[in-house]
């Protein structure tokens, strides 16, 4: 080795010693990096202990007062296996005593137990239900205010954006779980005749069933339903949209009237459509016309 190589390789062990320096302590953990990272980390995680703190009052505990037909394992979506029925969570929208919850979680009740965050009980009413979408809405009367929490829109939800999951799985009261959404617009989980779920690998158990899904704003994006009890981190929440559209007919008129053609119908993909000889993959496909219903009985 001549003597420029030695004064190359004497300087580059200056600038690595210097670069230790500057980037590791004697100890050997990072001095310059870690204050910033480790303050950012503390700011979330506060920022997520205030949300917890502001959403929980507004999360409620029912149970059933009146018999109900519903079997284990029937009712409940919690998809794969049994689970306890007629127990599960709900969500307070507005200062009238309006809770939101799964209809699996009233079933046919007429009277519930609320619980809220403070411990006390509240007779409710059940002043709508909707099978086809698993809502139903318990009124309470309370004599001091509410705390409640606001409807976001759910069309402006995100795969892969941060969630939390609030409710009472196996009776462990207001329970907070953080996630992501794991994916959106889910309509083949054969749980409902209408689906358009918000998947999510946030925590949900029995019990969390008719809890509040929120976004980072404190906002709820869906209502827990579902889960696939044999897989790991796969939950299901009925979108805020569809939620509000059903709550608002259930205030009104206790149920839910729609119109129905009775078809199947599927995606046009594009294998199918260079099938039947089109160009575009917009629309559906009509595959099936129910015996009897309306669309059959049109002639379609």
């Amino acid at each position: 080795m001549n003597g420029w190589d030695r004064r190359l390789q004497r300087q580059a062990f200056g600038w690595m010693a210097l670069s230790s320096l500057l980037l590791f302590g004697p100890s050997g953990i990072t001095q310059a990096a870690e204050p910033s990272g480790l303050r950012m980390l503390e700011e979330i995680q506060t920022e997520l202990i205030n949300l917890a703190e502001r959403v929980k009052p507004a999360v409620v505990n029912i149970s059933p007062l009146s018999a109900s037909t519903t079997k284990p394992g029937e009712g409940p979506r919690e998809r794969g296996g049994p689970n306890n029925p007629g127990t599960g969570s709900g969500v307070i929208v507005d200062k009238e005593g309006i809770v939101v919850t799964n209809n699996h979680v009233v079933g046919d009740a007429k009277e519930v137990e609320v619980r809220l965050s403070d411990r006390s009980k509240f007779v409710g009413q059940i002043i709508g239900r909707d099978p086809d979408t698993d809502i139903a809405i318990v009124k309470i009367t309370p004599s001091a205010g509410l705390p409640t929490v606001p409807f976001g829109d759910s069309s402006k939800v995100r795969v892969g954006q941060w969630v939390i999951a609030v409710g009472n799985p196996f009776a462990l009261d207001r329970t907070v779980t953080l996630g992501v959404v794991s994916g959106l617009e889910r309509d083949a989980v054969r749980l409902s005749r209408y689906e358009a779920f918000i998947q999510t690998d946030a925590s949900i158990n029995p019990g969390n069933s008719g809890g509040p899904l929120f976004n980072i704003k404190g906002e709820v994006i869906g209502i827990n339903t579902a889960i696939i009890n044999y897989a790991q981190g796969i939950g299901f929440a009925i979108p805020s949209n569809m939620v509000q559209q059903v709550v608002t007919q259930l205030r009104a008129h206790g149920k839910v009237v729609r119109g129905w053609l009775g078809v199947g119908i599927q995606e046009v993909t594009a294998e199918l459509a260079a099938k039947f000889g089109i160009k575009e993959t917009d629309g559906i496909l009509v595959n099936d016309v129910f015996e009897n219903e309306p669309a059959a009985r049109a002639g379609l």
